[in-house]
C-alpha cells in the first residue's frame, strides 16, 4: 500500500472503561439496581433476625424446654437457615446477571455513539481495548462521553 493512501486514514481510540464508568447512564443503572435490590437485601436480613431470635430463644429457654419443643425448635432453626441460605445464593446469583444485563445495554448504547461520531468524523477506524499506547490527539472517549451525557439529559 502507498504512503499516500495511510496518511488519508483516521484513526481514534476509546478507552471503554473510562466511558462507561463516566457516563451518567452508568451511575443510573447503578441506582436502579441498587433499589432494585433494596428490598429483597431487608427481606433477608429480616429473615436473618428471625433465625437469631429463635436461636436466643433456645439458648435463653431451653433448659425449661421439652426435648419435643427443642428439636422442634432446632429443626425449624436449621430449616430456615437452609431457606435462608438458599435465598442469599439466589440473591447474589440475580445481583450478578442484573449487574451484567445493565452493562451489556450499556456497551451497546456506547459502542451506537462510537459509531455515530465515527461516521460523523469521518473516522475510519476507531480501536479500544488492547492497546499499547496512544496520544491524546487521536483519543475520542470524552467526545463519547460528551454524547453520552447529552443522550442522557434528554431522556
Amino acid at each position: 500500500m502507498a504512503e499516500d493512501a495511510v496518511e488519508g486514514y483516521r484513526i481514534a481510540v476509546v478507552d471503554p472503561n473510562r466511558v462507561v464508568e463516566q457516563s451518567p447512564q452508568y451511575d443510573a443503572a447503578g441506582d436502579a439496581l441498587q433499589r432494585e435490590l433494596e428490598e429483597r437485601e431487608r427481606t433477608l436480613r429480616e429473615q436473618q433476625e428471625q433465625v437469631a431470635a429463635l436461636q436466643r430463644k433456645l439458648e435463653r429457654d431451653g433448659a425449661l424446654m421439652s426435648e419435643s419443643e427443642i428439636q422442634r425448635l432446632q429443626n425449624d432453626i436449621r430449616s430456615r437457615t437452609r431457606k435462608l441460605k438458599y435465598a442469599r445464593d439466589e440473591f447474589q446469583e440475580d445481583f450478578v446477571l442484573r449487574q451484567n444485563e445493565l452493562r451489556t445495554k450499556l456497551a451497546r448504547q456506547v459502542q451506537e455513539v462510537v459509531v455515530e461520531l465515527a461516521k460523523e468524523q469521518e473516522i475510519d477506524l476507531v480501536i479500544t481495548e488492547g492497546v499499547v499506547y496512544f496520544s491524546d490527539r487521536i483519543d475520542i472517549s470524552d467526545l463519547v462521553i460528551e454524547r453520552l451525557k447529552a443522550e442522557f439529559e434528554k431522556r
